[in-house]
């Protein structure tokens, strides 16, 4: 029997999911409202499975997803969520997500994703397979490649100032923005580079060329 996380910050999404997942002959070992909450519940119940939201208060899917796999590379992370761009679906790929699903997924369609990663496979929805089949194609005529394809042009740019050798104040001023919108890009960049530190962010970006 596959052992189930399932993270959502809503209660109704939750509860749905159990009764879903249950029907399919899963057994659901813990419910998680943010990713905090989903790093600890790892811990707690080994899971086969952590069926992941993106968009969560107290700690994002994309931040647990990068913890969860980092601690327990056999764990299958498959994110289901609202979101689509290709942001976000690479950079839950690149954190070590082994599927991505939206949430207009049928029951089925999520049973047999997570029947199918507990047997070590990736699973992409139709929509974002098309996606990352687009991507690679551009990126083979595309010539060279560049460098944290995850990151956001934004991203890029704070990344890059960060090299530099700006601070936050910095930063800020020199994007016009505020500190509080530059925090938070350093803090997404950090996530999507699996960097624990500035520093360690600053290395990778030299490394790369930036």
């Amino acid at each position: 029997m596959i052992r189930v996380l399932v993270v959502d910050d809503q209660d109704l999404v939750r509860n749905g999911l159990r009764m879903i997942l249950e029907l399919g002959g899963m057994q659901v070992v813990g419910e998680a409202a943010d990713g905090d909450q989903a790093v600890r519940a790892a811990a707690a119940t080994s899971p086969d499975v952590v069926l992941m939201d993106l968009r969560m208060p107290g700690g994002g899917g994309l931040e647990a997803t990068a913890a969860v796999v980092g601690r327990w590379p056999e764990v299958a992370v498959v994110v289901l969520t609202m979101d689509e761009d290709d942001d976000s679906v690479f950079a839950a790929l690149r954190a070590g997500a082994r599927g991505y699903l939206l949430k207009e997924a049928d029951g089925e369609d999520v049973q047999r994703a997570l029947l199918a990663v507990a047997r070590g496979e990736a699973v992409f929805g139709p929509r974002v397979a098309q996606r990352v089949v687009s991507f690679f194609a551009t990126a083979r005529g595309g010539g060279a490649a560049t460098p944290f394809p995850q990151l956001t042009d934004r991203e890029r740019e704070v990344l890059t100032l960060l090299a530099q050798g700006l601070d936050n104040a910095s930063i800020a001023r020199r994007l016009v923005l505020s500190e509080k919108t530059v925090r938070n890009r350093v803090s997404d960049v950090l996530a999507k580079l699996h960097a624990r530190t500035r520093a360690e962010a600053v290395a990778k970006a030299r490394d790369a060329g930036l």
